[in-house]
């Protein structure tokens, strides 16, 4: 019966957090910056405060299936199907015509969920790596290699890792353009308007 929850959570990922933020102060985020509607765009092109607001909520599109799936259904399988579900929701959203983001803070939200420790440690590490490199999307991919290794290293269930693996290869193939920009040295640095 839980898994009925499956297809609320795939519409509550589809909401346009970036999309409404930047429309209200006049902006089309899809057609400045570049064109990415999520936090990392939103912070560059409208300053630090706006991009943690996005951040927030997308975020919290990935915490409340996984706090539904974990503690109202109590079942973490339930829960991890809730949060791949709201988190293709944010990329493919089927409202936009399949146009989205890259779905990092809105996994980075479950896992707070759902694996606060290792989230903690991946907190950091994408801080650090974001004042190292001045790019958002190298500690977006730093956090998606990183998730599963240190899941494996704290002993975190096969199924889970598994699970983790998949969601996030997904997340990987969205950051597929910022990786050929990383190759070609065109990537947009964190530059950030007051």
């Amino acid at each position: 019966m839980w898994w009925l929850l499956i297809v609320p959570s795939y519409f509550l990922g589809t909401f346009p957090s970036a999309v409404m933020v930047a429309r209200s102060r006049g902006i089309d985020i899809t057609k400045v910056g570049s064109g990415n509607p999520g936090a990392s765009n939103v912070s560059r092109v409208m300053g630090r405060k706006w991009g943690i607001t996005v951040f927030a909520l997308d975020a919290l599109k990935g915490i409340i299936p996984a706090l539904v799936g974990t503690f109202v259904a109590g079942d973490d399988k339930v829960a991890y199907a809730m949060i791949a579900a709201s988190v293709l929701g944010h990329m493919f959203p089927v409202t936009r015509r399949f146009k989205g983001g890259k779905g990092v803070a809105t996994m980075a939200g479950a896992m707070f969920v759902m694996q606060p420790a290792i989230s903690a440690i991946l907190g950091v590490v994408w801080i650090a790596v974001l004042k190292l490199t001045k790019k958002s999307s190298v500690a977006s991919i730093a956090l998606i290699i990183g998730l599963p290794v240190l899941a494996l290293l704290f002993h975190v269930p096969r199924w889970e890792i598994a699970t983790m693996i998949a969601i996030n290869a997904l997340l990987l193939l969205r950051h597929g353009s910022n990786i050929k920009r990383l190759l070609r040295g065109t990537e947009l640095s964190t530059s950030r308007p007051d």
